[in-house]
């Protein structure tokens, strides 16, 4: 399954909630779930049908891997592992899906949405313990020190993603020292940390079939 390439305000439609896909365009009145809050497609607006648990644990998992960018392949192997690991599996598999490097690199306010910082990352501008890392799916783990390289702080999507980090707010994993475009991971994150509204229980119930 390829990467998802189209129109993203449509996923958002379609999961009838906001997932912040297009950064800053999200907040203001542009934002087409805001001004079509109903499914996409010619029957959008028509009555819908009762949804079944089959079909609201889908939704739930379509709703996680289109927030966090992933496709199927890539967001099973992290059930996987969060199956395989002591404690509860649904907190594990969020666990995992935060500690991703373009998620902190995103979390520390270097960019807009993931889908940025993803980018950010490949593009060699992002280093872990002063050492390049281009690779967005690299774990993060306690005591990292993730920085924007010198030569890419004057970019201009990077300080405009900066100016506007303090209304996403940063979770208590990490800090952030943005004057030196720099953050620290100083715990795993935790559950309460995750203020999306996710039902892991329906992702775990579905994997589980």
């Amino acid at each position: 399954m390829a990467r998802y390439t189209g129109p993203v305000c449509r996923l958002c439609r379609r999961e009838g909630l906001k997932l912040f896909l297009k950064g800053e365009r999200c907040y203001t009145d542009k934002c087409a779930y805001e001004r079509r809050a109903f499914v996409p497609g010619m029957h959008g607006q028509a009555r819908r049908s009762k949804v079944s648990e089959y079909g609201r644990q889908l939704r739930e998992k379509q709703k996680v891997k289109r927030m966090y960018g992933l496709v199927e392949k890539q967001f099973r192997a992290y059930y996987k592992l969060a199956a395989q690991k002591d404690g509860v599996t649904g907190e594990n598999l969020l666990r995992f899906l935060e500690r991703r490097l373009d998620n902190a690199v995103y979390r520390l306010g270097f960019a807009v949405s993931r889908s940025e910082a993803r980018q950010i990352v490949r593009h060699n501008h992002v280093l872990i313990n002063g050492r390049r890392c281009n690779i967005p799916s690299a774990m993060v783990r306690v005591g990292d020190t993730i920085e924007i390289r010198e030569k890419s702080r004057e970019q201009a999507r990077i300080t405009e993603a900066l100016d506007g980090a303090d209304r996403r707010g940063l979770p208590a994993w990490l800090e952030s020292d943005r004057k030196n475009f720099k953050g620290k991971v100083t715990s795993l994150p935790q559950r309460a940390d995750i203020t999306a509204p996710i039902e892991e229980r329906l992702i775990i119930e579905l994997y589980s079939k």
